[in-house]
């Protein structure tokens, strides 16, 4: 089991963009095995997390995993082809704020999504509600984005224990 470090707010590997994968090799299941190791980690540590982006733990190549109730879910170079008009408000956090605090910020109810498997295999598959949340969420994390760059007023920001009496 390879636990990585995750990188915290405020490093500059968290803006650095990612490159597309090109090769579907061993490297590249290593990662993705280290990618694994760290979410099941930070669940376990936390009790709170379903996916990681590969710059989280200086990857810069465009790999996301999911896992919730073992449901499982690798992205390699995933885009987003389409995002829906209709908008909500979610409260986000981030394991790189190590869900020390949320923000309310919005995103696109639905978006469909792009991107390969581990042997490269290209998959198109929509997603909804706080899946469409969630990829967004890390996507942007692709592309050096941080969910508080969609932050629009610090009123709109709480601590977990505070989300967690209020909205859990």
């Amino acid at each position: 089991m390879t636990v990585k470090k995750i990188y915290k707010l405020g490093s500059k590997v968290l803006r650095k963009k990612s490159e597309q994968v090109e090769n579907f090799d061993e490297e590249l299941k290593s990662k993705v095995k280290d990618l694994k190791d760290t979410l099941f980690n930070f669940q376990k540590e936390y009790g709170i997390g379903r996916a990681i982006a590969s710059p989280q733990i200086g990857y810069h190549q465009k790999i996301v995993y999911f896992n919730k109730d073992d449901n499982e879910l690798l992205m390699i170079n995933p885009k987003i082809l389409e995002k829906s008009e209709e908008k909500f408000e979610v409260w986000d956090s981030c394991f790189s704020f190590n869900v020390s605090f949320f923000i309310k910020i919005e995103r696109s109810k639905k978006i469909k999504v792009k991107y390969q498997d581990i042997e490269g295999i290209a998959h198109v598959q929509e997603f909804k509600d706080d899946l469409s949340e969630l990829f967004q969420h890390e996507i942007d994390h692709l592309h050096g984005i941080l969910a508080t760059d969609h932050l629009k007023s610090n009123k709109d920001i709480i601590l977990r224990e505070v989300w967690e009496k209020k909205y859990q």
